[in-house]
């Protein structure tokens, strides 16, 4: 018998991924505790989380006035700042990177989101987060917008690991699976180790729900109340199978024999936004072998509190998923119009917080300054 829901999720193929990280909880050992007592194997970082981490207590106070009296930027001091806290946790992390030949262990860093519509500028930010950070077991993360595909190519190209973040439909998501493919093609011709060389593909979940289901109540129908919080799992399901369909292509295969490894589907966004549901919904419904699940820590704490593991809940399930996105489109939800809108959103909610972090960081230097 398994002890834990986080040891049966872990045996079940899950790889779990807190979805925070701070100067606090690197220092408290509060991160070390994590890993330790609810198996977390990997951390994910995105500008909200920073936003919250600058703005809250004191950890960051002696950097920023160091900062401020080396005359750095705004910009400079935020990408000094989370590069040297991304740092800290990949290295707390190393030992489970070695021992799991670099599947987990991964520490994800995200380009600034101001340059979701610049391929160029997207590929120039990764390399430079790629090369200050500095650790093999660090993950850039890079949305999944138009722009951004040239760029997943390009990076990994480049021998470099990518998180691709903000994927809400699944002709995007074969978009990436695609660009992961031809990236790996250019780092072979480049020289470049396939092996050493990992990427996840970070498919945005409850999200999903939480626009739909607004169309549904405004739908009003028995039929339309029925759908409620079905799209989210069905959305992701049918990424699973088109993950299991990509990577037996003769195309993956034959990178595969050559020492790469797949991209294996990230469930992000797996709080749930209707306190209606059961808040570990997202977790326990899409447990399947070669995913990862990135959970904020109260979502992580109510699965290892009272989360129901029973195995692998996404095998078999692609009819009835389809069958679920067929019924919303039937009673006039567009699946086409709620992802556009919901990237779109993405990025946008991304840009905010980033701003927020500027206007913190800017607010600290300034406050540095006076007592300087």
């Amino acid at each position: 018998m398994t002890s834990t829901p986080t040891a049966a999720l872990a045996e079940a193929g899950v790889s779990i991924w807190l979805d925070d990280l701070s100067r606090s909880s690197l220092e408290s050992g509060a991160l070390e505790r994590l890993i330790a007592e609810r198996g977390i194997v990997g951390v994910t970082t995105n500008p909200t989380i920073f936003a919250g981490a600058l703005s809250k207590g004191e950890a960051y106070d002696a950097q920023v006035a160091e900062l401020q009296a080396r005359g750095a930027s705004v910009d400079e001091a935020i990408f000094e700042i989370t590069t040297d806290d991304v740092r800290s946790a990949c290295d707390l992390f190393l030992p489970i990177y070695e021992s799991t030949d670099g599947l987990d262990g991964r520490v994800s860093i995200e380009v600034s989101p101001e340059l979701a519509r610049d391929t160029a500028a997207t590929i120039d930010e990764a390399k430079r987060l790629w090369a200050t950070v500095d650790r093999k077991n660090a993950m850039i993360k890079i949305p999944a917008t138009v722009e951004g595909l040239p760029a997943i190519t390009e990076v990994i190209a480049s021998g470099i690991s990518v998180n691709v973040t903000l994927i809400f439909s699944l002709s995007r998501y074969r978009e990436v699976v695609n660009a992961y493919l031809s990236g790996l093609e250019q780092a072979r011709e480049r020289g470049h180790q396939l092996s050493t060389i990992r990427s996840v593909a970070s498919f945005f979940v409850s999200r999903v729900d939480a626009e739909i289901d607004k169309r549904l109540v405004a739908v009003g129908s028995d039929e339309a109340i029925a759908l409620k919080s079905l799209a989210a799992l069905a959305n992701a399901r049918l990424a699973y199978a088109a993950f299991e369909e990509e990577f037996s292509s003769e195309r993956a295969k034959l990178l595969l024999a050559e020492g790469a490894n797949v991209q294996r589907p990230l469930w992000a966004s797996t709080g749930v936004k209707d306190p209606a549901l059961p808040d570990t919904l997202y977790v326990t419904e899409l447990v399947a072998p070669h995913t990862v699940n990135t959970m904020p820590e109260k979502t992580l704490e109510a699965v290892a509190d009272h989360g129901v593991i029973t195995g692998n809940t996404v095998a078999g399930t692609a009819h009835a998923a389809n069958t679920t996105l067929d019924e919303l489109e039937a009673i006039g939800v567009s699946y086409v119009e709620v992802t556009e809108q919901l990237e779109t959103e993405g990025v946008d909610k991304f840009i905010v917080s980033w701003q927020e972090l500027k206007a913190t960081v800017d607010s600290q230097l300034q406050a540095a300054a006076a007592k300087a």
